[in-house]
């Protein structure tokens, strides 16, 4: 038994690029200080005495500012090479936290976090378009699952450790945020960076420039994922929001025991999703991708129904299982759609609709909230996971099935 599973990690881990390896060591190093975003609505609202309105907007502001970023993010890692993009947006964003420690005022904020999303979410593309590009097409799929798995281990020790250090001051958080992103880049630069300015743009590949309008502006069935993962992101991004203050409200739970549930996803995702893609690629990817929106949905509507730590725990297991067959096959899907030249405009786009839907879904999650209560917003997230699995259903014949996500022959 313990051969067996040693060996499904060994497949699993196995024949990926060495670039791809140091990519992802430093997206982990990055997202090892994610603390500011999953505690801001508190620290907005109990450190600093804003109301959720007011809270709202500053994280609309910063979704705005990653519309931009990511978008702009995707286009340049075509245009200039990936690896400039990630150190540029590295360091600004680590300045960006230091600075934002500081600020007090819902203006200064709001204009603080903006331009943290637009310089520091520039990474996200970049990274994703690097690391796909390091991969082969036979490993794209557990590469870009890897860097998921570095992501979520990163964020298993930062929201655990910003829980504690919240406790303290919230200004530790601002500190330590940064200063991983600072590390990060460092990491980047004398890595795969050094290489990269020794080559000059032959260490990225290069982009033929297509003529006429992007592909993906006439792919018609790729911009339906984009709108069934617009729906997921809606619902998921409720823990940028609405999710931290119901816990604390409804739940009765601390800032450490609110870390604790997050760095609980995270590690069930660091734990077993690597195995767990690798087991399930050669099913039909949209139809994995569904029944994971569906499991997410279902794991935020179950909430009002239900109360104490165990039975928080229990939701935070259902809908992580969601997340990882929804996310990981999404990834890979994008990608294979991209083909070889288009890459970080795909990337683009992809992380783009996030970024769109951190804008809206915080601020209305708050907003319906404080109107109409948990009940009634748990449980619209809980019927839109139906209609999002529905439409899942609905575009699998548009794409290749039989194991592979469509490339650009399958458009």
């Amino acid at each position: 038994m313990l051969r067996h599973v040693i060996s499904l990690y060994r497949d699993a881990f196995g024949g990926l690029a060495r670039e791809t390896w140091v990519l992802v060591a430093v997206a982990l190093v990055n997202r090892a200080g994610t603390m500011v975003l999953p505690f801001l609505t508190l620290y907005l609202t109990r450190e600093l005495r804003f109301d959720k309105s007011e809270a709202g907007w500053v994280i609309f502001a910063f979704g705005l500012g990653s519309v931009i970023g990511t978008f702009a993010g995707g286009r340049l890692s075509d245009r200039v090479g990936a690896i400039p993009v990630q150190l540029f947006s590295l360091i600004a964003g680590g300045a960006g936290f230091l600075l934002l420690g500081l600020l007090r005022t819902v203006p200064a904020l709001m204009a603080g976090f903006a331009a943290l999303g637009m310089l520091g979410d520039a990474f996200r593309p970049a990274c994703m378009t690097a690391v796909a590009e390091s991969a082969s097409p036979e490993t794209r799929t557990r590469a870009l699952t890897l860097l998921r798995m570095a992501i979520n281990l990163g964020i298993t020790v930062g929201p655990l450790v910003g829980g504690m250090l919240a406790l303290v001051d919230y200004f530790w958080l601002f500190v330590v945020d940064g200063s991983t992103c600072c590390l990060a880049a460092a990491l980047l630069w004398v890595t795969v960076g050094r290489r990269y300015r020794r080559q000059g743009a032959a260490a990225a590949p290069a982009a033929p420039v297509s003529p006429g309008p992007p592909a993906r502006k006439r792919d018609w069935p790729f911009l339906g994922l984009l709108a069934v993962l617009f729906g997921l992101a809606m619902v998921f991004f409720q823990t940028m929001g609405t999710l931290p203050l119901y816990y604390r409200e409804h739940f009765g739970l601390l800032e450490n025991r609110i870390g604790m549930l997050f760095g609980l996803n995270a590690l069930i995702i660091v734990i077993v999703e690597m195995v767990l893609v690798h087991r399930l690629q050669q099913c039909d990817h949209l139809r994995m991708m569904g029944w994971g929106c569906l499991l997410v949905c279902l794991g935020f509507g179950l909430m009002p129904w239900g109360s104490g730590w165990p039975y928080a725990v229990f939701t935070v297991l259902v809908w992580t299982a969601g997340e990882m067959l929804a996310l990981p096959f999404a990834n890979s899907l994008v990608a294979a759609r991209a083909g070889t030249t288009d890459v970080g405009r795909y990337m683009g786009a992809y992380t783009a609709l996030f970024a769109v839907a951190l804008v809206i879904a915080p601020a209305t999650g708050l907003w319906i909230y404080a109107r109409l209560g948990g009940t009634a917003l748990w449980s619209a997230a809980g019927v839109l996971g139906l209609v999002l699995w529905a439409g899942c259903a609905a575009l699998a014949p548009r794409f290749r099935v039989h194991g592979r996500p469509a490339g650009p022959a399958g458009r």
